[in-house]
């Protein structure tokens, strides 16, 4: 289950899917899949799924894990991300082996807690983690080069946007039964939008849980 075998086979998959960023694939080989799961989804943990994690909330899909990751970065290094929806800290864990600080937010505490307590096994001192409500974002750690948002409104926060520095990117899942992935950049003059490819996510929701 955790061999380095069954997780090159994780890598090549991705490669084959199109996934180029190296730095990306190298983080996604040696990051631990398996502690982000419960212990009965364990042997699952290097297939390329999206797994349950409870509270309704996914284990995102390797795939689109490095492709929202190779997206964030591919107008080069981030030095300050913003992730909305910490979840089991797996997306987390990738961005900080990436960039320089990583503030994330997780509406929900028990998750948050448990995220918390694997990026401590990890090693991981550059995350700063907020229970708050992620469609408002974390505005008093900002403006962001980067916000990486893993559940999907129907449209974009205007907060989210606000946040954003000049020449900061926005990687976003939108939209209700039909959702695609779009990256927004921020530049002199407002924002560039490119819609990327169809995904499906969990919706991102206000408010704050236990």
């Amino acid at each position: 289950m955790t061999s380095q075998r069954t997780r090159e086979r994780l890598v090549q998959r991705l490669v084959e899917q199109g996934i180029r960023d190296t730095s990306v694939l190298d983080v996604m080989r040696i990051t631990p899949r398996h502690l982000f799961l419960d212990e009965a989804m364990a042997h699952r943990a290097y297939e390329d799924v999206a797994l349950p994690i409870g509270f309704q909330q996914t284990l995102s899909q390797p795939y689109v894990v490095a492709r929202m990751t190779e997206l964030l970065l591919a107008a080069g290094p981030r030095s300050r991300v913003l992730e909305i929806g910490t979840g089991s800290g797996y997306q987390t864990t990738i961005l900080a082996q990436l960039v320089a600080e990583v503030y994330s937010v997780e509406r929900i505490k028990t998750l948050q807690q448990k995220a918390r307590q694997r990026l401590r096994q990890l090693k991981l001192r550059n995350v700063h983690m907020n229970h708050a409500d992620g469609g408002m974002g974390w505005q008093e750690r900002g403006p962001y080069d980067g916000i990486l948002v893993t559940a999907a409104p129907e449209r974009i926060p205007e907060d989210l946007l606000l946040q954003l520095a000049l020449g900061g990117r926005l990687v976003i899942p939108v939209g209700k039964e039909l959702q695609h992935l779009q990256v927004v950049t921020r530049t002199h003059e407002g924002y560039e939008t490119e819609i990327v490819e169809a995904v499906f996510f969990v919706p991102l929701r206000p408010g704050k849980e236990k």
